[in-house]
């Protein structure tokens, strides 16, 4: 049994500094480290939220930001490059879809660990997090690396692109570690209920891709650039830098605390356990959007051009809401850790109000921009057109999606991913068939039953969840 203990409030602690070691150490927080929840009411909820939530969406924002100025600086070398680095992107982002529960199910972990006072075993589950991305990442690289070839002509690219896609995957495949402890080290520190860090290593980091790939690429001075595999090195330094950061900021924060950081065999496999249906939930997300890509494509070019674009800026707006989402995967796990039943309903309801706010403020954000943002993106008319009705529905949508994403970090928090799995099961075998039925009669009936279906099932699932106790395990 763990016992919550309470910080001194000064002598042996070093002054708070941004990051983690705010949270942990400041004895204005004494209160969150021993109840789990903040002192002050809805107020200090909120603020609370806020915390943790902005830099969250900075860092969510940040990264689609750079990957443009990749695709841009890659670009310029002509198109075969640029769709080489769009199938290298397509695979990698696969395996990062994939491996997200090295985040997310770390977040949840350690928070409750945080919650019953345990800084030391919260700590312990991090470093094991951090040892399960390693090997997860060295077999990827293992068992991709000679299936390079393979895996890019499942795209069924010209020689040349083929040529180039391989050149930027088996060099960037070798970042596989790298990227999966950026994941599981984003994870610990979000569980220790810090957002800002992980918020600085990401601007940094890609700051430093964005200089390694214009030098890398075009070269400078006396020294030639390498083209596109000069983009996938530049990304690789600045991986291993990122990563190298972050995982610092974690042993050194275990060294404090006299965590262990030898691998602990049980440790990593209850986390791989644990990871298998947060993996399962989100191969079923990807399952929605291949239905709605395929249904698209059968409609012809432009609704399938229509379709990336909305599908884009939905996912763009889905960064605004998740940042809620990352905050309430934190708060949730160190309030049941903490044992508080009462404060963690509250602070569900008070997440919950933020959902919905969120997504009506993006919701009509979306809805006054509608007409004016296909012209940015293309000037096919016939897109423009089928566009602005598409982006109507997803505006109508974006209340349910606030919603959906808040409850969704609330159960992964609570460590519910068994249920989410399950859920999300539901609602795509809901979802497949309806679309299937409507697809043809246009694009806009299309996202109609996305948003109703898979959007709204997914909305009556959490909410249902959520107003029942059993996903409320309390303790470490």
């Amino acid at each position: 049994m763990f016992v919550c203990r309470q910080r001194p409030s000064g002598e042996g602690y070093p002054q708070p500094n941004p990051g983690f070691a705010q949270v942990l150490l400041a004895p204005s927080l004494t209160s969150v480290i021993v109840t789990g929840r903040p002192a002050g009411g809805r107020r200090a909820q909120d603020r609370e939220i806020l915390r943790l939530a902005v830099p969250a969406f900075l860092a969510l924002v940040a990264e689609p930001l750079f990957l443009l100025a990749d695709s841009a600086i890659v670009g310029h070398l002509g198109t075969p490059q640029l769709a080489a680095l769009g199938i290298a992107s397509a695979v990698l982002g696969t395996l990062v879809s994939l491996c997200i529960f090295l985040a997310y199910g770390t977040t949840a972990s350690v928070a409750r660990q945080v919650g019953a006072g345990n800084t030391s075993g919260a700590l312990a589950q991090g470093v094991d997090g951090l040892w399960l991305a390693t090997l997860i990442g060295a077999l990827a690289t293992l068992v991709a690396l000679p299936l390079t070839g393979p895996l890019v002509a499942l795209f069924g690219p010209s020689d040349r692109v083929a040529e180039l896609a391989a050149t930027y995957l088996h060099l960037a495949l070798l970042g596989a570690v790298p990227l999966l402890l950026m994941l599981a080290a984003t994870g610990v520190l979000r569980g220790l209920q810090d957002t800002r860090t992980p918020l600085v290593v990401a601007v940094v980091g890609n700051l430093a891709n964005i200089v390694l790939n214009l030098v890398l690429v075009y070269g400078v001075g006396g020294l030639d650039g390498l083209g596109i595999a000069g983009s996938a090195l530049g990304t690789l330094i600045a991986q291993l830098g990122s990563a190298a950061a972050l995982v610092a900021v974690v042993v050194r924060a275990a060294r404090r605390e006299r965590a262990p950081l030898r691998p602990d065999l049980p440790g990593i496999r209850q986390a791989g356990r644990a990871g298998v249906p947060l993996i399962m939930r989100t191969l079923m997300l990807r399952a929605s959007l291949l239905v709605m890509t395929y249904d698209a494509a059968t409609l012809g070019d432009a609704d399938l051009a229509a379709m990336q674009l909305a599908l884009t800026i939905w996912t763009f707006l889905a960064f605004t809401l998740d940042a809620v989402a990352i905050a309430a995967q934190a708060i949730t796990g160190r309030y049941l850790g903490a044992g508080d039943a009462p404060g963690t309903r509250a602070g569900t309801s008070r997440m919950e109000r933020w959902g919905w706010l969120s997504g009506i403020v993006t919701g009509l954000g979306l809805a006054a921009l509608a007409p004016f943002l296909g012209p940015l993106f293309t000037g096919d008319q016939v897109v423009q057109d089928l566009l602005v009705p598409v982006l109507l529905v997803a505006a109508v949508a974006q209340p349910v999606a606030g919603i959906v994403f808040v409850l969704d970090g609330v159960l992964i928090g609570a460590g519910d991913a068994v249920y989410l799995a399950w859920a999300q099961l539901a609602t795509l075998l809901l979802f497949a068939p309806v679309a299937w039925l409507v697809g043809g009669q246009g694009l806009v009936w299309l996202w109609v039953a996305f948003a109703v279906c898979f959007m709204g099932g997914r909305a009556v699932t959490l909410i249902l969840r959520a107003r029942g106790d059993r996903w409320m395990r309390l303790g470490a």
